[in-house]
């Protein structure tokens, strides 16, 4: 004979028995859980370079104690953000951008013809060129201590 209670409940209560779905949600929720576990912990450091009081136009580089670099590139008005860095000490530099007038990067590629004529000088456009003691992470003096979740850390470079 048939339970009456089975036959009033709705499709998956019946074929697959309470104790299975309970098992089966209960299983969902915790990975559901477990997968935002942490998120808000990730470090990202931002800020904004500055040489006196221009934006710089450069790559910020943290440099791990084992010596892993983590880069980001400066946006025009000086801005960067580092994700997936790790927690700890780092030694930090700015270096130039490839390809900038004036901070000893490689000269850009000529347009081709019939292409709009781009400033002889990029960083006309896009800050300063970091001075050139601080594009080396060993003699930088730039240092900074990376921790859990979001931070703020500018880097004020002297001309």
């Amino acid at each position: 004979m048939r339970n009456p209670v089975w036959a009033a409940l709705p499709w998956p209560f019946r074929t697959a028995g309470l104790s299975r779905l309970f098992g089966l949600t209960v299983g969902a929720a915790a990975l559901a859980l477990l997968a935002g576990c942490g998120k808000g912990d990730k470090p990202e450091v931002s800020g904004k370079v500055t040489s006196g009081d221009k934006p710089v136009a450069g790559i910020v580089t943290f440099v791990s104690a084992d010596g892993k670099e983590f880069t980001a590139p400066t946006d025009a008005d000086g801005k960067y953000t580092l994700t997936d860095v790790p927690t700890g000490p780092m030694k930090v530099a700015v270096k130039p951008i490839p390809g900038a007038g004036g901070g000893g990067g490689v000269p850009a590629p000529a347009a081709p013809k019939g292409a709009p004529e781009m400033p002889k000088d990029m960083t006309a456009a896009a800050g300063v060129p970091p001075p050139a003691k601080y594009t080396n992470p060993a003699t930088s003096g730039l240092t900074y201590d990376v921790t859990a979740g979001k931070q703020t850390h500018d880097i004020k470079l002297t001309p």
